[in-house]
């Protein structure tokens, strides 16, 4: 099977998967929609069958229409907005990601920001380097006792909390699901009852559509005066143009942002911002999970997903098809079968595996939304006019087969 890895992903990705069988290839950098098209088409012989990306590689509809061997898509990072995952799903194409694998390393930069905020060190550094001695503790702030507020209280908020209040911070948190508070922490009742009383506002959404442009001219104005403000989650969720606006007025005291809603394709890119040239500002290239020990915990993760979907059938932590976790197959056959969620389909295949004489030694199944998933173990192959029937049914959208 041919793998093709975008983006730099750590290197035990590929050695996961070359030590399985795999054809790899690795690229530094991510491709447009033409050069997706072109990099995942059958050519000469067979087509790409599993895609790693990160969070600059975008697939749509045309990637996914020209990519007709392609069964599943690796995410090498939390956020999968990269992804048109219905088209993805209605394709029965698996997309998988890694939404534990980076949380501590962003964490501790969100940590490290507040820090360096709240002390002005920025501007010290810079001013050293200018040759300036600029000794004086005007705007200069412990973050102990101060209130952090989280906005996304999930895995990366959780542990900022917990870490936020060893340091002595006390922490308020907003979150429209229902989220356990972590140590003292309080929740608010909405998200102006946050603003109003935080001293630090961080930021830690996720990608969907609803979240674009959550935070914009009016937040920031019911924001604490001289507060501080931190975007570690997705650019769009921010309108920079407002939040330059608050920090040139003085209403915020500084802010670190790692994520923007237009980030270069590669290394070297020009990068743009209104953001640029501001006062204790920091600005980072989206390097919040990009640690040495996150990557290879990322690519440690994924390509495990992606050889369990690939060898085994297995779904479990799939974001857009049913969660089938299989066992790993010690002997005998197994059918994977992806089919339209409708009445009668699990009957159906037992149908046919009892007319062909074939017995079941284990059989799994989920459902999401219109589709079903199930895994069926076999001690013999089904036969080839029997396995003709199952893929030709109306509501078959893949149907595969692996052995011991």
């Amino acid at each position: 099977m041919k793998v093709l890895l975008l983006e730099n992903i750590h290197p035990v990705a590929v050695e996961i998967l070359e030590a399985r069988g795999f054809d790899v290839e690795l690229r530094a950098g991510s491709l447009s929609e033409d050069e997706l098209v072109a990099a995942l088409s059958p050519q000469d012989g067979p087509g790409v069958n599993l895609l790693g990306i990160r969070s600059n590689t975008h697939i749509t509809p045309r990637v996914l229409d020209a990519a007709t061997d392609l069964q599943a898509i690796g995410c090498f990072c939390i956020g999968t907005n990269q992804v048109d995952l219905a088209a993805a799903t209605e394709r029965g194409v698996a997309v998988f990601n890694a939404p534990f694998s980076n949380t501590r390393s962003v964490v501790e930069l969100v940590i490290g920001e507040i820090i360096v905020l709240a002390r002005r060190l920025a501007e010290k550094t810079e001013k050293m380097h200018a040759g300036v001695w600029d000794k004086s503790a005007k705007g200069s702030h412990e973050v102990r006792g101060r209130t952090l507020g989280i906005v996304g209280y999930g895995n990366i908020g959780t542990q900022l909390s917990n870490l936020a209040e060893s340091m002595g911070l006390r922490v308020i948190f907003f979150d429209t699901a229902d989220r356990l508070a972590h140590g003292n922490a309080r929740r608010m009742r909405s998200l102006d009852d946050l603003l109003a009383e935080a001293d630090v506002v961080s930021i830690h959404v996720d990608g969907r559509p609803g979240n674009a442009g959550m935070f914009g001219a009016e937040q920031f104005a019911k924001m604490k005066p001289r507060s501080l403000f931190i975007n570690a989650s997705r650019g769009m969720v921010v309108d920079d143009v407002a939040l330059r606006e608050n920090i040139l007025s003085g209403h915020i005291a500084g802010a670190a942002l790692d994520v923007f809603p237009v980030e270069p394709k590669a290394q070297g890119d020009a990068f743009e911002s209104v953001l640029r040239g501001l006062d204790n500002v920091i600005l980072t290239p989206h390097v919040g999970g990009s640690t040495q020990e996150a990557q290879e915990e990322i690519g440690y993760f994924v390509s495990g997903k992606f050889v369990g979907f690939a060898l085994e059938g297995r779904t479990e932590l799939s974001v857009n098809l049913p969660s089938v976790q299989a066992p790993q197959l010690h002997s005998g056959h197994r059918i994977g079968y992806l089919h339209h969620n409708v009445p009668g389909v699990l009957a159906g295949i037992n149908g046919i595996l009892a007319d062909s004489g074939d017995n079941i030694t284990a059989q799994y199944l989920s459902t999401r939304g219109e589709q079903g998933y199930v895994v069926t173990d076999t001690p013999d192959p089904l036969p080839d006019e029997a396995l003709a029937k199952l893929a030709e049914s109306e509501h078959t959208i893949w149907l595969r087969t692996w052995e011991s």
